[in-house]
């Protein structure tokens, strides 16, 4: 019973770590996933989808959804990385 005592608080103190660390993965996968959304809509102006593609994949992510619009010099284009998504619009209009 004296050894539990000892033990609780290194078991929870590895737990909160656990925890924070899990957190921190999350937050860097979703500001990725924000560059490399910005990144292929910005290169698929240009581009194309191959082009979003490409600059998605340098991010370290994967292309799930590109689209013209809403207007007719816009793309809208959404990133996964890791279990993040990101949405970015970009437009070469006049």
């Amino acid at each position: 019973s004296q050894i539990i005592r000892r033990g609780a608080p290194m078991v929870l103190g590895v737990a909160i770590m656990v925890g924070l660390a899990g957190l921190g993965v999350g937050l860097a996968d979703r500001s990725r996933a924000q560059t490399a959304a910005d990144a292929a809509a910005l290169a698929s102006l240009g581009g194309g989808p191959s082009a979003a593609r490409r600059l998605a994949a340098h991010h370290g992510g994967e292309v799930v959804s590109w689209q013209r619009g809403p207007g007719p010099f816009d793309v809208t284009v959404v990133v996964r990385v890791g279990d993040a998504t990101a949405t970015a619009r970009a437009t070469d209009a006049p």
